[in-house]
């Protein structure tokens, strides 16, 4: 967005499932995305969560909120701990006002928190924004759910709602609707930025192997022939333009970069599971390992090289 520290592509008001699972699609598609984090989170009421897919046993929920903010941080989100107090609109996007820290810039706002939704207020009709309910014989307020629509846009441009919505009540739900919303976030951004509607649709974030392209899709001109023949019908300039050009190297740019090798496959695999492992306290590990499997794992030149050096040095009493 620009050289100022506190500017950014995107603002994210949330740090839970839905938030984190939106900025880490923006943040990998290159756009510079801060995350708000300080409030009422859904997600820290559960006492353990079972059902979320990839943790056969559940998992503690203060393990996985560590790791949903190293996935965000590894993206390249930058995350801060504070509550948001306002979100005013400007010519080019959006003033966000913390409760302690500076005030931010961001082109786009989203709105992933599932209960308040207080710094929004100011920014559209509250009568739609906002719907009451009674309880108790009192009445009460809360986020209209029907307010933004299923791919998170609102009636205010450059903002969007990841949550609340009829989709984020099991947090392996909130963090697809994050996906999603974020998907049409990236979209949106493209379209600002020359690109067109059929180009944008095609905007998957996925890691293929490289062994998997066939040797055509090697060759750029290939990749220049499937653009022209799929997009260039639909293209607003022709394709002998330079908007069209830079679009269409932009887009197989980014297909051709989602291959990678079979030892980069293999290093990223080893870091993420150093990245759980960091996560685990050391006799849970030891416990689940075979001791057979454990022992035969060591390293006994690592283990001399330790003994010998100064890793371990004798105590007064050897």
């Amino acid at each position: 967005m620009g050289s100022d520290a506190n500017e950014y592509d995107v603002a994210i008001v949330g740090g839970g499932p839905a938030g984190c699972s939106a900025g880490v699609f923006t943040a990998r598609e290159g756009l510079d995305t801060v995350i708000f984090d300080r409030g009422r989170s859904s997600i820290r009421q559960c006492a353990y969560l079972e059902n979320y897919l990839g943790f056969p046993e559940g998992i503690d929920i203060e393990t996985f909120y560590d790791l949903m903010h190293d996935h965000v941080a590894a993206a390249g989100c930058e995350v801060v701990s504070d509550l948001v107090e306002s979100v005013e609109p400007t010519e080019r996007g959006f003033v966000v006002e913390p409760q302690e820290g500076e005030s931010v810039r961001a082109r786009r706002v989203v709105a992933a928190t599932r209960y308040d939704g207080e710094y929004l207020r100011g920014l559209d009709d509250e009568a739609a924004m906002f719907e009451t309910y009674e309880r108790d014989g009192e009445t009460h307020e809360t986020f209209d759910k029907s307010y933004a629509d299923t791919d998170g846009t609102t009636p205010v441009e450059g903002l969007y709602v990841v949550s609340p919505s009829e989709e984020d009540k099991q947090a392996i739900m909130a963090a697809g609707r994050g996906a999603r919303v974020a998907h049409r976030v990236i979209a949106d951004d493209k379209l600002d930025g020359d690109w067109w509607p059929a180009v944008t649709e095609e905007n998957v974030d996925w890691v293929r192997r490289e062994a998997e392209r066939t040797e055509e899709w090697t060759d750029r001109d290939r990749w220049v022939e499937y653009f022209d023949e799929y997009y260039g019908a639909d293209a607003p300039v022709g394709a002998d333009t330079e908007r069209y050009r830079a679009v269409r190297d932009a887009f197989i740019d980014e297909s051709m970069a989602a291959y990678i090798s079979a030892s980069e496959a293999d290093a990223r695999a080893s870091k993420g599971h150093e990245t759980l492992a960091d996560r685990l306290d050391v006799e849970t590990m030891v416990s689940a390992v075979d001791d057979a499997e454990l022992l035969a794992a060591i390293d006994d030149d690592a283990i001399r090289e330790y003994v010998d050096g100064d890793g371990l040095r004798p105590t007064s009493d050897d």
